[in-house]
């Protein structure tokens, strides 16, 4: 799709972002994105390739190629590139009924799996052109609430407001059930709301769709704990299907030495709470854990250290150290991680961009850990020892594993961050409605259908700690299930 020749004529070209000094006197997003204009011109670079890889989301090695919504890429890009961009926007929202926060937070694996991108080595600009599809929407009226013209009849809890939640329950709604969205928070949105900083994803752009589900038909309830403050067989009794979206957020803790210091957290509640006291007072309010004045220590790469060391940096941090169990990724592609997988390539992220502009310094450390956690004698963090690790194959499993090579330093700092990921849904939810959870400490859903009766589960907490776009796909996924249930039938098949 997009102009014949477009991958030949027109270089690739993506939104500037704000100096890395200036943007740190600030939360908000950064990126100056191109013009309509210019965007048409980047969509004209779809090659009309034979097999778009970008749509297929294909399981290729250990992960995803192409968008695992499948959406219907080469198609928009023409759109775009005739200026087209009504029909474009309805291509779009066909797969993707979220392209605002996908545009914004997906590692795009759509360009990661791009033809064009293995020709010229320069992707089209998918998710860019992705966000000037959703945002003109926005802009010209066409975002506009659509009510189902009829309703079934049946009514669907739905548990957690998270980016599965959401989708599970735009589906269900257009569908014509009658859907409640229950958020334990104070505010709607889940992982999008307070697990995402401001800096990658503004929050008005969450509260601008959930205004339009509300004007569609859709109650969202906050400040309601199901399992705890509320009672999850009332719950169950009162609907006729309810669906778990309750994510991942049991966090991988750390069995080390001086763990309970004062000064050393979980990286979700550190994000938290400075996303809420953001919200709630423009930080006025002196709730959120600051690292003004203080050395930080993000344990753990991947999205949520480096969202922890671009928040520790404009909170005001003296000095930033992050750890990294693995050994450094290769700058390029390797022979064993051919296109179209994810490649297994450094990635400088804006944390470590602003870190270099802050500090002169990229903030990692590859091949370390924490071996313990050192107090003052009131109990407060006051440094860490740090091993070193070396990878060591096993010869039985050809397994490799990062063991120590007893070589350690000491890093003074006054706060640390733990970003090691998660272990599985925090049980009491499923507890409570007498779920099951497998060996990964997640909902026992197989086909979204859960051990106990009308319950269902999707998302973070059935797949265990994934990916937004892969949070859409099985919310979209179980509401075509749970619509089979409640129906007999389903129209929500994709």
């Amino acid at each position: 799709m997009g102009k014949t020749t477009g991958f030949m004529e027109f270089e690739r070209k993506v939104s500037a972002d704000a100096e890395p000094l200036a943007r740190l006197e600030h939360y908000n997003e950064f990126h100056a994105f191109l013009s309509r204009e210019e965007q048409q011109t980047q969509a004209g670079r779809c090659m009309d390739c034979g097999v778009p890889f970008c749509q297929a989301g294909l399981m290729i090695g250990p992960a995803a190629s192409g968008c695992p919504l499948h959406n219907l890429i080469p198609e928009w890009n023409e759109l775009v590139w005739q200026g087209k961009w009504e029909l474009a926007l309805r291509r779009l929202l066909a797969t993707n009924r979220f392209p605002e926060f996908t545009s914004r937070v997906c590692p795009a694996l759509c360009e990661a799996a791009c033809t064009c991108g293995s020709v010229t080595g320069s992707p089209v600009t998918v998710r860019e052109n992705e966000h000037a599809i959703i945002e003109t929407g926005y802009a010209k009226g066409w975002m506009k609430p659509a009510p189902p013209p009829a309703r079934t009849g049946k009514s669907v809890a739905v548990i957690g407001s998270g980016p599965a939640g959401l989708a599970v329950a735009e589906y269900l709604n257009r569908r014509g059930h009658s859907v409640t969205v229950y958020e334990r928070e104070d505010r709607p949105g889940g992982l999008l709301m307070y697990g995402i900083p401001n800096m990658k994803l503004e929050k008005e752009v969450i509260e601008r769709r959930i205004r339009i589900m509300q004007a569609e038909g859709i109650e969202f309830l906050t400040g309601m704990d199901v399992g705890h403050t509320v009672d999850a067989a009332e719950v169950a009794a009162h609907y006729d299907a309810v669906v778990l979206c309750c994510g991942a957020k049991r966090p991988r803790d750390l069995n080390v030495p001086g763990r309970d210091a004062q000064g050393v957290c979980f990286a979700v509640d550190y994000l938290t709470s400075v996303t809420r006291s953001l919200l709630d007072s423009d930080l006025s309010d002196g709730k959120a854990i600051s690292a003004a004045g203080k050395n930080v220590l993000v344990i753990g790469g991947g999205d949520t250290g480096n969202d922890c060391q671009g928040t520790a940096l404009r909170q005001g941090c003296t000095d930033l150290l992050a750890l990294e169990m693995m050994p450094e990724p290769p700058a390029q592609r390797t022979a064993s991680n051919p296109w179209p997988e994810w490649p297994r390539v450094k990635k400088t992220d804006y944390g470590q961009v602003e870190s270099l502009a802050r500090l002169g310094k990229d903030p990692r450390a590859y091949q370390t850990t924490v071996q313990e956690f050192l107090t003052d004698e009131e109990g407060k963090l006051c440094g860490a020892v740090i091993a070193r690790l070396r990878p060591e194959r096993d010869p039985e499993t050809g397994r490799t594993s990062m063991v120590p090579t007893g070589e350690t330093f000491t890093y003074e700092c006054q706060l640390a961050l733990i970003a090691a990921g998660f272990v599985g849904c925090e049980p009491y939810g499923a507890e409570a409605f007498g779920v099951n959870l497998n060996a990964r400490g997640c909902a026992d859903a197989p086909d979204y259908r859960t051990s106990a009766d009308k319950i269902f589960a999707c998302g973070d907490m059935r797949r265990g700690q994934s990916l937004v776009v892969w949070a859409l796909r099985e919310g979209r996924d179980c509401a075509a299930q749970v619509d089979q249930y409640l129906m007999g039938y389903t129209n929500l098949l994709f």
